[in-house]
């Protein structure tokens, strides 16, 4: 089984073009950052990047709700694909077919802001002094 499942943000706004036989396919970039506690020389983290094609109906739905920076999950299966670069080098490009794509931003969000942004932390507020609650000794509890 191939099925790839990816959480990240799109690194560009998506394109979309119609195969001759009138297809729409919508084309991305999501990058994922890799879980490591080191951030390389630029103190970015470090990150994989993957091309993701998503055909007809959800291909429009992600050209209409996505742009750059947005949050997104993408299932599907991936394939890697091999190319020569402008310096002469091979390079691997990984490429996932979504089956489908889920969109973790709102529309509301910044795009720039790349996606949720915590909402700022707050106290506790103090529990009032009858709040329904009645104080047990741990001695007494039964476990």
């Amino acid at each position: 089984m191939n099925k790839l499942i990816i959480i990240g943000n799109l690194t560009r706004d998506p394109e979309t073009r119609t195969t001759s036989s009138g297809i729409s396919v919508c084309d991305f970039t999501v990058a994922v950052n890799r879980r490591t506690s080191r951030a390389n020389a630029g103190g970015q983290p470090e990150a994989d990047f993957f091309r993701v094609s998503a055909w007809r109906q959800l291909g429009e739905n992600c050209q209409r709700f996505l742009a750059k920076g947005r949050k997104v999950c993408v299932t599907g299966p991936v394939t890697a694909r091999t190319y020569q670069a402008n310096d002469g080098t091979t390079r691997v490009s990984l490429e996932v077919t979504a089956d489908d794509v889920e969109f973790l931003s709102s529309r509301n969000d910044d795009a720039q802001a790349g996606g949720y942004t915590a909402p700022a932390p707050t106290a506790p507020a103090p529990m009032a002094q009858n709040s329904g609650f009645t104080a047990v000794e741990t001695d007494d509890l039964p476990f």
